[in-house]
């Protein structure tokens, strides 16, 4: 899998990153996810895992000519805004070497293999039972 990285936030390193893929896809390499009322609200399936970005990481999604602004519908695999002004975000949990090794991965942090597909839905217009998802706070 090659990578290209779009950004973080920090100026220390080893700290939320987002990538882009040859694969259509999006890396997330974020902060791990350990309170259990939270992991309790998500629907985790065989491989994956969830980590907790700030919600500034996907500015960085217009160096991939995506539009510039905030995500407008809060669903799978972008659960919803935490009350710390965060990001969950779910996905296949990254566990190819190759990938891996062209990061820098704290123990602290893990990386998810999100669609570019669904990253570019969030960012329409919500609709109906969307606006509901918006309006619920995680815990």
């Amino acid at each position: 899998m090659k990578l290209r990285f779009l950004g973080t936030n920090s100026k220390e390193g080893d700290c939320p990153t987002l990538y882009a893929t040859d694969r259509d896809t999006y890396l997330v390499q974020g902060w791990r996810i350990y309170a259990n009322d939270l992991l309790m609200q998500l629907t985790l399936h065989e491989g994956e895992t969830a980590v907790e970005v700030p919600t500034e990481l996907f500015e960085h999604l217009e160096k991939d000519g995506l539009p510039p602004g905030e995500f407008r519908r809060l669903e799978d695999p972008l659960m919803v805004l935490t009350p710390g002004g965060t990001y969950v975000v779910q996905g296949q949990e990254v566990t190819d070497a190759e990938a891996l090794a062209q990061m820098s991965i704290p123990d602290y942090e893990t990386v998810v293999e999100v669609p570019k597909a669904a990253i570019t839905a969030l960012l329409e217009e919500p609709r109906g039972v969307d606006l509901q998802h918006r309006a619920q706070p995680a815990l």
